[in-house]
Protein backbone atom coordinates (compact mmCIF):
# COMPACT_ATOMS: atom_id res chain seq x y z
CA UNK A 1 0.00 0.00 0.00
CA UNK A 2 1.14 3.53 -0.58
CA UNK A 3 1.79 6.23 2.08
CA UNK A 4 -0.34 8.07 0.49
CA UNK A 5 -2.15 8.81 -2.68
CA UNK A 6 -4.06 12.33 -3.51
CA UNK A 7 -5.53 13.57 -6.25
CA UNK A 8 -4.24 17.06 -6.60
CA UNK A 9 -6.38 20.11 -9.01
CA UNK A 10 -5.77 23.14 -10.11
CA UNK A 11 -6.56 25.13 -7.02
CA UNK A 12 -4.06 23.11 -5.25
CA UNK A 13 -6.95 21.17 -3.61
CA UNK A 14 -6.46 17.43 -2.69
CA UNK A 15 -8.69 14.43 -2.04
CA UNK A 16 -7.72 10.66 -1.42
CA UNK A 17 -8.79 8.77 -4.69
CA UNK A 18 -11.11 5.83 -4.16
CA UNK A 19 -9.70 4.11 -6.89
CA UNK A 20 -6.26 3.12 -8.10
CA UNK A 21 -5.95 3.85 -11.27
CA UNK A 22 -2.12 5.57 -12.02
CA UNK A 23 -4.51 8.50 -12.76
CA UNK A 24 -7.44 10.52 -11.67
CA UNK A 25 -9.64 13.40 -12.31
CA UNK A 26 -7.38 15.87 -10.63
CA UNK A 27 -4.65 18.05 -12.57
CA UNK A 28 -2.19 15.25 -11.27
CA UNK A 29 -2.36 12.43 -9.13
CA UNK A 30 0.72 12.07 -6.40
CA UNK A 31 1.74 8.69 -5.43
CA UNK A 32 4.22 8.15 -2.71
CA UNK A 33 5.44 4.57 -1.69
CA UNK A 34 8.50 3.07 0.72
CA UNK A 35 10.43 1.06 -1.27
CA UNK A 36 9.94 -2.18 1.39
CA UNK A 37 6.51 -2.08 0.82
CA UNK A 38 6.27 -5.77 -1.21
CA UNK A 39 3.69 -4.15 -3.32
CA UNK A 40 5.20 -1.74 -4.96
CA UNK A 41 7.37 -3.83 -7.41
CA UNK A 42 4.10 -5.22 -8.81
CA UNK A 43 1.98 -1.88 -9.10
CA UNK A 44 5.17 -0.48 -10.83
CA UNK A 45 5.45 -3.39 -13.36
CA UNK A 46 1.69 -2.59 -13.92
CA UNK A 47 1.18 1.18 -14.16
CA UNK A 48 4.67 2.27 -15.39
CA UNK A 49 7.54 1.49 -18.50
CA UNK A 50 9.80 -0.66 -17.20
CA UNK A 51 12.39 1.26 -17.40
CA UNK A 52 10.80 4.12 -15.33
CA UNK A 53 10.26 0.72 -13.02
CA UNK A 54 13.17 -0.52 -12.69
CA UNK A 55 14.23 3.27 -11.62
CA UNK A 56 12.70 3.88 -8.95
CA UNK A 57 13.01 0.35 -7.69
CA UNK A 58 16.76 0.90 -7.52
CA UNK A 59 18.30 0.39 -3.76
CA UNK A 60 21.15 2.61 -4.49
CA UNK A 61 20.64 5.76 -6.49
CA UNK A 62 22.66 8.77 -7.62
CA UNK A 63 21.58 12.17 -8.03
CA UNK A 64 20.09 12.03 -12.26
CA UNK A 65 18.24 13.84 -14.44
CA UNK A 66 16.50 11.94 -17.61
CA UNK A 67 13.85 12.24 -20.10
CA UNK A 68 11.89 8.95 -20.97
CA UNK A 69 9.03 9.44 -23.51
CA UNK A 70 6.79 11.97 -21.69
CA UNK A 71 8.20 11.67 -18.71
CA UNK A 72 10.89 12.48 -16.39
CA UNK A 73 13.17 9.61 -13.90
CA UNK A 74 14.56 11.94 -11.28
CA UNK A 75 16.60 11.10 -8.35
CA UNK A 76 17.54 13.88 -5.52
CA UNK A 77 19.23 13.57 -2.34
CA UNK A 78 18.47 15.35 0.75
CA UNK A 79 20.02 15.77 4.60
CA UNK A 80 19.06 13.03 6.80
CA UNK A 81 17.03 14.30 9.52
CA UNK A 82 16.15 10.83 11.11
CA UNK A 83 16.42 10.54 14.80
CA UNK A 84 19.68 8.51 15.59
CA UNK A 85 21.26 8.58 12.04
CA UNK A 86 24.04 10.84 10.57
CA UNK A 87 22.89 14.27 8.84
CA UNK A 88 25.49 13.73 5.88
CA UNK A 89 24.24 9.83 5.29
CA UNK A 90 21.97 11.89 2.51
CA UNK A 91 18.41 9.70 2.08
CA UNK A 92 17.20 9.40 -1.60
CA UNK A 93 13.88 10.30 -3.37
CA UNK A 94 13.04 8.44 -6.47
CA UNK A 95 11.08 10.01 -8.92
CA UNK A 96 8.54 9.52 -12.02
CA UNK A 97 7.00 12.48 -13.58
CA UNK A 98 4.71 13.10 -16.09
CA UNK A 99 2.25 15.75 -17.22
CA UNK A 100 -0.91 13.59 -14.65
CA UNK A 101 1.13 11.54 -12.47
CA UNK A 102 3.72 12.10 -10.11
CA UNK A 103 5.39 8.82 -8.37
CA UNK A 104 8.00 9.52 -5.35
CA UNK A 105 9.26 6.65 -3.67
CA UNK A 106 11.37 6.89 -0.57
CA UNK A 107 13.88 4.05 1.39
CA UNK A 108 13.56 6.47 4.54
CA UNK A 109 12.12 9.26 5.90
CA UNK A 110 12.45 12.52 4.28
CA UNK A 111 10.85 15.42 5.79
CA UNK A 112 10.72 17.58 2.72
CA UNK A 113 7.68 14.83 1.72
CA UNK A 114 6.17 15.15 4.64
CA UNK A 115 5.60 18.80 4.56
CA UNK A 116 4.42 18.11 1.09
CA UNK A 117 1.65 15.45 2.20
CA UNK A 118 0.53 17.76 4.91
CA UNK A 119 -0.02 20.83 2.58
CA UNK A 120 -1.86 18.21 0.69
CA UNK A 121 -3.84 17.54 3.48
CA UNK A 122 -4.57 21.23 4.25
CA UNK A 123 -5.62 21.51 0.25
CA UNK A 124 -2.54 23.69 -0.15
CA UNK A 125 -0.51 20.90 -2.64
CA UNK A 126 1.37 22.58 -5.34
CA UNK A 127 -1.25 22.44 -8.08
CA UNK A 128 1.45 21.21 -11.08
CA UNK A 129 3.88 18.41 -11.50
CA UNK A 130 6.58 21.40 -12.15
CA UNK A 131 5.55 23.48 -9.10
CA UNK A 132 5.40 19.72 -7.34
CA UNK A 133 9.07 19.36 -8.16
CA UNK A 134 9.50 23.20 -7.44
CA UNK A 135 8.53 22.99 -3.82
CA UNK A 136 10.10 19.94 -3.33
CA UNK A 137 13.35 20.95 -4.12
CA UNK A 138 13.18 24.10 -3.02
CA UNK A 139 13.29 22.46 0.66
CA UNK A 140 15.72 19.78 0.07
CA UNK A 141 18.21 22.55 -0.85
CA UNK A 142 16.87 24.73 2.48
CA UNK A 143 17.86 22.20 4.66
CA UNK A 144 21.44 21.12 2.84
CA UNK A 145 22.06 24.77 3.02
CA UNK A 146 21.48 25.18 6.98
CA UNK A 147 23.71 22.27 7.16
CA UNK A 148 26.48 23.42 4.74
CA UNK A 149 26.48 26.49 6.65
CA UNK A 150 26.84 24.66 10.21
CA UNK A 151 29.72 23.03 9.03
CA UNK A 152 30.90 26.60 7.95
CA UNK A 153 30.49 27.98 11.22
CA UNK A 154 32.46 24.82 12.93
CA UNK A 155 35.11 25.49 10.57
CA UNK A 156 35.40 28.92 11.13
CA UNK A 157 35.91 28.31 14.60
CA UNK A 158 38.70 25.39 14.09
CA UNK A 159 40.57 28.64 12.38
CA UNK A 160 39.84 31.28 15.01
CA UNK A 161 41.24 28.48 17.93
CA UNK A 162 44.67 28.41 15.29
CA UNK A 163 45.50 31.72 17.49
CA UNK A 164 46.22 29.85 20.54
CA UNK A 165 49.40 28.19 19.87
CA UNK A 166 48.30 25.91 22.96
CA UNK A 167 45.20 24.56 21.62
CA UNK A 168 45.22 20.93 20.40
CA UNK A 169 44.21 19.51 17.24
CA UNK A 170 40.17 19.04 17.59
CA UNK A 171 39.33 15.90 17.46
CA UNK A 172 35.85 16.61 15.74
CA UNK A 173 37.82 17.93 12.58
CA UNK A 174 38.13 14.70 10.49
CA UNK A 175 34.82 14.12 10.85
CA UNK A 176 33.81 17.56 10.16
CA UNK A 177 36.19 16.75 6.89
CA UNK A 178 34.28 13.31 6.06
CA UNK A 179 31.18 15.44 6.05
CA UNK A 180 31.80 17.52 3.66
CA UNK A 181 33.48 14.68 1.28
CA UNK A 182 29.95 12.97 1.68
CA UNK A 183 28.03 16.18 1.13
CA UNK A 184 29.93 16.83 -2.32
CA UNK A 185 29.74 13.48 -3.13
CA UNK A 186 25.92 13.36 -3.70
CA UNK A 187 25.66 17.43 -4.53
CA UNK A 188 27.67 17.91 -7.40
CA UNK A 189 25.71 15.34 -9.04
CA UNK A 190 22.50 16.92 -7.37
CA UNK A 191 23.88 20.40 -9.48
CA UNK A 192 24.16 18.68 -12.78
CA UNK A 193 20.59 16.86 -12.20
CA UNK A 194 19.34 19.75 -11.31
CA UNK A 195 20.59 21.92 -14.39
CA UNK A 196 19.52 19.44 -16.62
CA UNK A 197 16.37 19.61 -15.34
CA UNK A 198 16.48 23.71 -15.39
CA UNK A 199 17.03 23.42 -19.12
CA UNK A 200 14.36 20.91 -20.07
CA UNK A 201 12.24 21.93 -23.38
CA UNK A 202 9.25 20.07 -21.69
CA UNK A 203 5.63 21.04 -21.90
CA UNK A 204 5.95 19.28 -17.89
CA UNK A 205 8.48 21.84 -17.47
CA UNK A 206 6.88 25.99 -17.86
CA UNK A 207 9.07 28.62 -18.26
CA UNK A 208 7.97 30.35 -15.09
CA UNK A 209 9.01 26.70 -12.95
CA UNK A 210 12.27 26.66 -15.14
CA UNK A 211 13.35 29.91 -13.97
CA UNK A 212 12.38 28.89 -10.48
CA UNK A 213 14.32 25.30 -10.87
CA UNK A 214 17.36 27.22 -12.26
CA UNK A 215 17.61 29.76 -8.94
CA UNK A 216 17.49 26.60 -7.00
CA UNK A 217 20.44 24.79 -9.50
CA UNK A 218 22.76 27.73 -8.97
CA UNK A 219 21.82 27.66 -5.49
CA UNK A 220 23.25 23.93 -5.05
CA UNK A 221 25.93 25.19 -7.20
CA UNK A 222 26.89 27.81 -4.63
CA UNK A 223 26.83 25.00 -2.04
CA UNK A 224 28.78 22.87 -3.78
CA UNK A 225 31.59 25.74 -4.16
CA UNK A 226 31.18 26.12 -0.73
CA UNK A 227 31.74 22.33 0.15
CA UNK A 228 35.17 22.60 -1.81
CA UNK A 229 35.81 25.27 -0.01
CA UNK A 230 35.33 24.25 3.66
CA UNK A 231 37.49 21.40 2.41
CA UNK A 232 40.59 23.46 1.47
CA UNK A 233 39.87 25.44 4.69
CA UNK A 234 39.78 22.29 6.60
CA UNK A 235 42.88 20.64 5.55
CA UNK A 236 44.56 23.92 5.80
CA UNK A 237 43.52 24.24 9.71
CA UNK A 238 45.09 20.14 9.77
CA UNK A 239 48.01 20.69 8.41
CA UNK A 240 48.49 24.35 10.42
CA UNK A 241 48.16 21.91 13.52
CA UNK A 242 50.52 19.64 12.29
CA UNK A 243 53.15 22.22 11.44
CA UNK A 244 52.44 23.51 15.38
CA UNK A 245 52.84 20.02 16.47
CA UNK A 246 56.30 19.64 14.45
CA UNK A 247 56.94 22.65 15.85
CA UNK A 248 57.07 22.03 19.34
CA UNK A 249 58.20 18.59 18.73
CA UNK A 250 61.40 20.26 16.81
CA UNK A 251 61.80 22.79 19.71
CA UNK A 252 61.76 20.33 22.43
CA UNK A 253 64.14 17.81 20.50
CA UNK A 254 66.55 21.24 20.11
CA UNK A 255 66.53 21.83 23.86
CA UNK A 256 67.29 18.20 24.59
CA UNK A 257 69.74 17.88 21.83
CA UNK A 258 71.55 21.54 23.81
CA UNK A 259 71.70 19.87 27.10
CA UNK A 260 73.12 16.54 25.60
CA UNK A 261 75.92 18.75 24.42
CA UNK A 262 76.30 20.79 27.97
CA UNK A 263 76.27 17.17 29.97
CA UNK A 264 77.94 14.69 27.55
CA UNK A 265 81.42 16.38 28.54
CA UNK A 266 80.57 16.36 32.37
CA UNK A 267 79.08 12.82 31.88
CA UNK A 268 82.54 12.18 30.23
CA UNK A 269 84.68 13.64 33.50
CA UNK A 270 82.39 12.06 36.03
CA UNK A 271 82.83 8.69 34.27
CA UNK A 272 86.44 9.20 34.15
CA UNK A 273 86.83 10.31 37.67
CA UNK A 274 84.48 7.49 38.85
CA UNK A 275 86.71 4.38 37.37
CA UNK A 276 87.86 2.98 40.63
CA UNK A 277 91.50 1.96 39.97
CA UNK A 278 95.31 3.01 41.12
CA UNK A 279 96.78 6.52 40.30
CA UNK A 280 93.46 8.40 40.30
CA UNK A 281 94.66 12.18 41.04
CA UNK A 282 93.16 13.37 43.98
CA UNK A 283 92.35 10.44 45.82
CA UNK A 284 93.91 11.58 49.21
CA UNK A 285 93.28 14.92 48.74
CA UNK A 286 90.10 16.12 50.51
CA UNK A 287 89.91 19.09 48.45
CA UNK A 288 89.64 17.03 44.92
CA UNK A 289 85.94 16.87 45.41
CA UNK A 290 85.35 20.67 45.53
CA UNK A 291 88.56 21.40 42.83
CA UNK A 292 86.08 18.94 40.20
CA UNK A 293 82.71 20.29 41.26
CA UNK A 294 84.13 23.99 40.33
CA UNK A 295 86.28 22.62 37.17
CA UNK A 296 82.79 21.27 36.09
CA UNK A 297 80.81 24.02 36.73
CA UNK A 298 83.55 26.10 34.93
CA UNK A 299 83.47 23.64 31.58
CA UNK A 300 79.32 23.94 31.90
CA UNK A 301 80.04 27.88 31.63
CA UNK A 302 82.22 27.53 29.03
CA UNK A 303 79.78 25.14 26.90
CA UNK A 304 77.08 27.63 27.51
CA UNK A 305 79.58 30.58 26.13
CA UNK A 306 80.33 28.63 23.05
CA UNK A 307 76.41 27.93 22.57
CA UNK A 308 75.87 31.11 22.22
CA UNK A 309 78.74 32.47 20.70
CA UNK A 310 78.05 30.08 17.76
CA UNK A 311 74.03 31.29 18.54
CA UNK A 312 72.68 28.11 19.15
CA UNK A 313 71.35 29.36 22.04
Amino acid sequence: MPLCVFDIYEDGTAQVPDDDHLTGPGRYRWWHYDLADPTLAPWLATHLPDIPAGALLQPETRPRCDEYDDGLILNLRGINLNEGQQTDQMVSVRMWVTDAVVVTVRMRRIFAIDELRELASQNAAPPRPSTFLEALVSRLTARVQIEVARLAERTAFYESDLEDLSTPPPKELPVTRRSTIKLERYLAPQRSALERLAELDLPLVPDVDSMKLRELANRTAIVVEELDALQERIVTVQDEHDNQVAQRQARHGYVLSLAAAVFLPLSFLTGLFGVNVGGMPGVDDPRAFAILCLAMVGLAAIMLAILRWFRWL
